[in-house]
């Protein structure tokens, strides 16, 4: 299937890419910086400059599906008059560009599908109420935003095979969405609950609701508006006290309803509003949710398992030329099972240039070596990358290269740092094959910065933020390959 899609580049969007690379479809993003988007989403995706609506129409005049994500984050910013325009235009604007696009196919006898997002604040506040997908729209700029961006996407009615409206919930991932902004607030004792915590929250896992936009592609009986949120709303007192117990946290500080208005204005309504909305379309699809009840949801996205971290005895880190000279002090190992053979997976990650897509945006990574990179022994690739925000650069050379040759079970590869931010980093990538499935193991020997003072650096912020970063690379891997028996 050829599917097109808009705001590829964000939080759901680059899942949602690895997601549908896991079916082998044909996958071409609309992007406003095709510079940026390469960074992003790696070698494999057809990428279209959003200012040639030429090049949009000729793409999904070839498409099977067209995917509408696109839109600026509502949360976090007052919703002064620039910026409500911001939000609408971010929408409104690319939606009416693929309607466009898909009633120019529709005049050559082509009818993609077209799954356009929304969101759950068209019910505004609508307190204890069960909302779903027939309830009427509410009160307030963020329903009538929806309301409109709704409307321009039902304008393809007609041209397109299909289209489904997705009204997203609060959606929990790592290194990204809401989870992002609330896990260091509970991390630091500030997470209770917000404006007395009695309203209601709809949310969902960023695994389901993938999977949600993936089942919408070819459920013929989702059209019109689809709740795409858990089946067990919860109130936002039981999601702080589900996230303090994940993070092993109290979450008793409260915030104010009227300090949130007083800090974020009209804003504060998308903490505020209580939305018990129900996901009746997709269960009556037959879409089966991964993660249906918050702890369990709270647990995957917070866990280390799989991931473990200690201190190196004397004589333990291999024997080269690289680690006699640099001294590791510590060893992580991560493993994960992928459900997909060992010449699948190793190719993938042959090419440096799909590192980019397992690594959390907010580290910035970009590689500066010219593409496309011949990963081979010797070869020194450059990248550039933030750590804790601050700007660094990281020059690995691949020192061992083998690869799986036919009927091998087994292949590895290691990088070492020979300039960046840690003082020793011998990364070994081990790669096993179990049949049809791939178990993959990270090996890094590690020194971290600040000499005498590496062993703090380490306990109070390198191991955390390595557990982030592998953390969320085992979760991107296994939306790109599907998760093994152990996974």
């Amino acid at each position: 299937m050829h599917v097109v899609l808009t705001g590829a580049t964000g939080f759901i969007g680059r899942a949602l890419l690895l997601r549908l690379a896991r079916d082998g479809h044909q996958l071409t993003a609309w992007v406003r910086d095709p510079v940026r988007a390469r960074a992003l989403l790696g070698p494999d995706v057809a990428l279209i400059d959003a200012r040639d609506p030429a090049a949009l129409r000729a793409a999904v005049g070839t498409a099977d599906a067209v995917i509408n994500l696109a839109g600026e984050a509502i949360a976090g910013k007052r919703w002064t008059r620039a910026r409500k325009a911001a939000l609408t235009g971010s929408r409104l604007g690319p939606t009416a560009a693929v309607v466009e696009a898909i009633a120019a196919a529709a005049a050559t006898g082509r009818a993609p599908v077209l799954v356009s997002a929304s969101a759950i604040g068209i019910y505004g506040d609508r307190g204890d109420a069960r909302l779903a997908e027939m309830a009427l729209p509410g009160e307030g700029f963020a329903a009538e935003l929806c309301r409109a961006w709704e409307a321009a996407a039902l304008a393809a009615r007609g041209a397109a095979s299909r289209v489904a409206l997705l009204r997203f919930g609060i959606v929990l991932g790592r290194e990204g969405g809401a989870l992002a902004k609330l896990a260091p607030l509970t991390n630091v004792g500030l997470g209770g609950p917000i404006a007395g915590g009695e309203q209601w929250m709809a949310w969902i896992h960023l695994a389901d609701a993938v999977e949600a936009i993936v089942f919408a592609l070819g459920a013929s009986a989702l059209e019109g508006p689809v709740n795409v949120v858990a089946p067990e709303p919860v109130r936002q007192r039981g999601f702080a006290q589900a996230l303090g117990r994940a993070l092993g946290r109290p979450a008793v500080t409260p915030a104010p309803g009227f300090a949130l208005r007083l800090l974020l204005g009209e804003a504060a309504s998308v903490l505020t509003a209580s939305q018990r909305v129900v996901p009746d379309a997709l269960v009556a699809a037959g879409f089966t949710f991964a993660f249906g009840a918050l702890d369990g949801a709270l647990a995957d996205l917070t866990s280390s398992a799989g991931i473990g971290m200690r201190r190196l005895q004397r004589g333990e880190a291999p024997d080269t030329d690289y680690t006699r000279a640099r001294h590791p002090r510590y060893v992580l190992v991560a493993q994960t099972e992928l459900a997909a053979p060992l010449s699948e997976v190793f190719p993938f990650f042959a090419s440096a240039e799909n590192l980019q897509l397992l690594t959390p945006p907010q580290m910035a990574f970009r590689i500066e070596t010219p593409w496309p990179v011949v990963t081979a022994p010797g070869v020194t690739i450059d990248y550039r990358l933030r750590i804790l925000g601050i700007p660094a650069r990281w020059r690995t050379v691949i020192e061992r290269w083998r690869t799986p040759e036919a009927g091998d079970r087994e292949a590895v590869f290691v990088d070492a740092q020979h300039r960046g931010p840690y003082r020793a980093w011998w990364h070994e990538h081990h790669f096993y094959a179990r049949g049809d499935r791939t178990l993959m193991e990270d090996v890094v020997y590690y020194a971290p910065p600040l000499g005498p003072l590496g062993a703090l650096a380490n306990r109070w912020v390198v191991a955390g933020q390595l557990r982030k970063i592998f953390g969320y690379r085992a979760a991107m891997i296994r939306e790109r390959f599907g998760a093994g028996a152990s996974s």
